[in-house]
């Protein structure tokens, strides 16, 4: 498995050793993607200056998703090609992004699945192992849940309502895990989807079949 961040640069190095010994060095290049860009022609809307209350809150739990991918667990679920978590309106893509006035916004580093309601279960996407359970919601995740597929590739699920696995649980691909919600930093009910591989972001519908079409009323 080999993986890109977004924001890669245009060639990537790759020495890999055989089982003799002998070393290949290759130069791999990599093509940009046409990302959803929108250009604003205002700056960013200034916003209250966060409290002392939010940063710590958002440094401790900030340490726990950094403890939590820190180790890396016996999963085979990078092997498999993955299936969504859930059914729905695709309300955000990964990679779309804001440039205010010349100035560049944080690009939208997940897969958006609008259901329309929360309490709607979404399943595991490949087998993996609960690396973090915020029961307690988070500043802007809300309660998040984050699985282990195995050789650093891990899925992360945002803005749920409720979480049906705890850490250390085993889990399966297309086992029932949470419930979609608005908690957190969050419009409406929906299902943030993010897959990261160590430390590269990654889209995830690259590793998902299409959306199935709903059938029409």
């Amino acid at each position: 498995m080999i993986a890109f961040d977004r924001d890669a640069g245009p060639v990537s190095r790759l020495v890999a050793e055989s089982a003799d010994g002998t070393l290949g060095d290759y130069a791999i290049p990599i093509a940009r993607r046409a990302w959803k860009i929108e250009h604003i022609p205002i700056g960013p809307r200034p916003g209250a200056a966060p409290s002392e209350e939010f940063a710590r809150r958002r440094a401790v739990e900030l340490a726990q998703i950094n403890a939590a991918r820190s180790i890396e667990r016996a999963s085979e679920g990078w092997r498999q090609k993955m299936i969504w978590p859930a059914t729905g309106r695709l309300s955000g893509r990964f990679g779309s992004q804001r440039i205010y006035n010349g100035t560049p916004g944080s690009y939208h580093s997940g897969t958006d699945i609008a259901t329309g309601t929360s309490g709607t279960p979404f399943v595991a996407p490949a087998d993996g192992v609960v690396m973090l359970a915020a029961v307690s919601p988070f500043t802007l995740e809300g309660r998040l849940l984050m699985v282990d597929h195995g050789m650093g590739l891990n899925s992360a699920f945002l803005h749920c309502s409720a979480l049906e696995v705890g850490v250390g649980d085993v889990v399966r691909q297309g086992q029932f895990i949470g419930r979609i919600g608005a908690t957190g930093r969050a419009t409406g009910p929906h299902l943030h989807w993010s897959l990261k591989w160590r430390e590269s972001r990654l889209d995830a519908e690259l590793f998902v079949p299409p959306m199935p079409v709903a059938p029409k009323a």
